[in-house]
């Protein structure tokens, strides 16, 4: 069993995990799913892995993993 099958996103539409750019809403939806994952942190971890570059993993979107990534690193904007 893969960190995957525990995901609590498991059963969601995988679109609602790729808003639009303007779409605070299905943002916000997204993110609030992410907050109940028991395994939101091993998503984390395989998108900054991967360097996912779309999309809504471990409850952080790309500019924010990206953000995460530099602070993580030390290196500057």
């Amino acid at each position: 069993m893969t960190w995957r099958n525990q995901a609590a996103c498991r059963n969601e539409d995988p679109e609602l995990f790729y808003p639009l750019p303007a779409s605070d809403a299905s943002e916000s939806h997204a993110k609030s799913i992410c907050q109940t994952c028991p395994v939101s942190n091993n998503c984390l971890i395989e998108a900054l892995t991967s360097g996912a570059p779309d999309g809504i993993w471990g409850g952080l979107n790309d500019a924010e993993r990206r953000n995460l990534k530099r602070r993580q690193t030390g290196t500057a904007a």
